[in-house]
């Protein structure tokens, strides 16, 4: 089983958005039993909300539901529980390397970047429109199209 942890801000726009990306890809692919996913933000802002209401609109549109997504904030705990953290952006990379414990064993990456997408950051659609949201899916979605095939390639380290 490989665990990917997708991590944004605020868990409400690009990370949950990812993991539904992701685990629509997975289960298309058949692989729900190798990769687990989860989202979650480096601050403490929407804890407990769901995703944006435009990011629910967005990925509705592309047949997928992350309205029961809930925000949470990165834990100490998911440094280890995780194989690979994927981060949003730069700026999240850094804070979530800034708080990585002693004991981490999960890799911590770009998001884009480690699904082989280059390009860097998942620009944050928060504080424009539906076309800045519609951006974001389809830098995720292929990231998600990607990962599926680097697993199908050989997965990454993996845990017992």
């Amino acid at each position: 089983m490989t665990r990917l942890l997708v991590v944004c801000l605020g868990n409400i726009c690009r990370s949950p958005m990812a993991e539904g990306a992701l685990r629509a890809r997975i289960e298309a692919a058949g692989l729900g039993d190798a990769i687990e996913v989860d989202s979650c933000g480096t601050g403490d802002w929407h804890v407990g909300d769901p995703p944006d209401p435009r990011a629910i609109r967005n990925a509705a549109g592309h047949g997928v539901d992350i309205s029961g997504l809930r925000a949470r904030r990165l834990d100490t705990a998911d440094y280890r529980d995780f194989d690979v953290l994927l981060c949003a952006d730069a700026s999240t990379l850094r804070i979530v390397r800034g708080r990585q414990p002693a004991d981490a064993t999960g890799e911590i990456a770009l998001f884009l970047d480690w699904a082989g997408q280059g390009g860097g950051d998942v620009p944050d659609p928060y504080t424009g429109d539906a076309a800045g949201f519609e951006s974001v899916w389809q830098l995720v979605d292929a990231a998600a199209e990607a990962v599926v095939a680097r697993h199908r390639r050989g997965p990454p380290a993996v845990r017992a």
